[in-house]
């Protein structure tokens, strides 16, 4: 399974929304959910999407999470591990930004198999392309 995720805003902070869709073996969508939010960030929403397409899957499911953002990928993949062991600050010693978010997204992670893969935004995928509509 897919689950290809976008989240966006009309300002930083401004409106914005979420999207995210699951994709089967056989590139058909199984579901699509989003929202919104009247004022919010762009990486809010990006993290918002992941972690509500997560929440729709059964603990110990495989999941490739497709996102075109580099801050979801490597801050789950890489940045996190750091983050925990240093109290939720960054190699500045400055607290995470977004940290219930982050919490939220880590505890979801360590119940499903999950991997995650950038894709390139606005680049012509299919499935990114759909949810890129759906976040608007």
């Amino acid at each position: 399974m897919f689950l290809y995720t976008d989240g966006g805003s009309r300002g930083n902070p401004g409106p914005g929304g979420w999207g995210a869709i699951l994709v089967n073996q056989e590139d058909q969508a199984v579901w699509s959910i989003c929202g919104k939010c009247p004022k919010t960030t762009n990486n809010i929403m990006e993290l918002t999407a992941v972690i509500c397409g997560l929440e729709r899957l059964e603990e110990g499911e495989e999941v490739t999470v497709c996102t075109d953002s580099m801050y979801v990928k490597n801050g789950i993949t890489q940045w996190v591990h750091n983050w925990k062991r240093n109290n939720w600050t960054t190699a500045k010693g400055t607290p995470v930004k977004n940290k219930d978010l982050w919490v939220q997204l880590d505890a979801l992670v360590q119940t499903r198999s999950v991997i995650f893969k950038w894709v390139k935004g606005h680049a012509g995928n299919k499935w990114n392309e759909k949810v890129d509509q759906l976040t608007r």
